[in-house]
């Protein structure tokens, strides 16, 4: 998983923020929408045909700030999309941006909202220079099962009531990094809604000191699953990947669970493990169990 050796050693090997920025730059496909006044962005339709807008919706905890992103006509497949440690920012927008232009309502989730509004971190370089882990670890520190299944059901009912939204199709939900767990235990606590959860390089899927692992909820839910695991969190821990597949036949879910030719954070542009040729991949079997479980 993501850790603070890892990143230290990213940082050895000279990683630097002008190589994060034109990584980000090459994937960006529309501006950011101008900030209105009520603290929501006005929806902003782009040259692609996507209407993009940040939104804010009420939760058990607080309120959730959030980028919203569809086809600017019709009713789509919602998708709710956990970032990585580093939470909400441009790489992140441009992702959902590209998943939006395959005909989904994507919301990108700030998962730090109990705690501070809106990006922290322009880029992974911001991350590391500015010691993303010591500011993030309070904020990160509240979000276990319990909390991120309220967050996600707080995030489904929003996404029903948007005109963009499909309710007859079932939900996806995606999550990098430390948002590969939360896709599992949403998929658990909405299970009559979310039907397909995607896990890319995610840290804490199997974990038997904790009874909410998320290897022991798979019962819980209906979806079917695509874990995508790096080949280094592979190398550190090789049995993972059989205890999660195992459980999820255990559960009678469907599972896709394969090691990645990448390492931990490589679906992701403006990461300094960013591999294109197994991302496009990745992104390739996600629209496959999208199509396949969203029907």
């Amino acid at each position: 998983m993501c850790d603070e050796a890892k990143l230290k050693q990213w940082a050895r090997d000279a990683v630097s923020r002008r190589q994060f920025a034109a990584l980000t730059g090459a994937a960006a496909v529309a501006a950011c929408a101008p900030e209105a006044a009520n603290g929501e962005t006005s929806a902003a339709p782009s040259s692609s045909g996507l209407s993009e807008t940040g939104v804010t919706f009420e939760t058990a905890d607080g309120t959730m700030d959030a980028f919203f992103v569809h086809p600017a006509e019709g009713k789509h497949p919602a998708v709710v999309f956990w970032p990585d440690i580093a939470s909400v920012r441009e790489a992140k927008r441009n992702m959902a941006r590209r998943l939006a232009g395959e005909g989904y309502a994507v919301l990108v989730l700030n998962p730090y909202y109990r705690d501070v509004t809106g990006e922290q971190f322009a880029d992974f370089a911001a991350f590391i220079s500015d010691d993303g882990f010591a500011r993030v670890r309070p904020w990160r520190a509240k979000l276990d099962a319990a909390s991120i299944g309220r967050d996600a059901a707080s995030a489904v009912a929003w996404l029903d009531q948007q005109p963009s939204v499909d309710t007859d199709k079932g939900v996806g939900t995606q999550g990098y990094c430390m948002g590969g767990p939360f896709t599992v235990w949403s998929a658990a606590a909405v299970p009559s809604r979310i039907k397909a959860a995607a896990s890319f390089h995610g840290g804490g899927l199997v974990r038997e000191d904790y009874e909410k692992s998320p290897h022991k909820v798979l019962g819980d839910a209906t979806a079917q699953f695509l874990i995508a695991v790096a080949r280094d969190d592979d190398a550190a821990a090789p049995e993972d990947k059989t205890v999660f597949a195992a459980a999820a036949k255990d559960a009678g879910r469907s599972a896709m669970v394969e090691v990645y030719a990448g390492d931990h954070g490589w679906t992701v542009p403006d990461s300094p493990a960013y591999a294109e040729p197994a991302a496009e991949k990745a992104y390739a079997d996600l629209l496959a169990l999208y199509s396949s479980a969203l029907a």
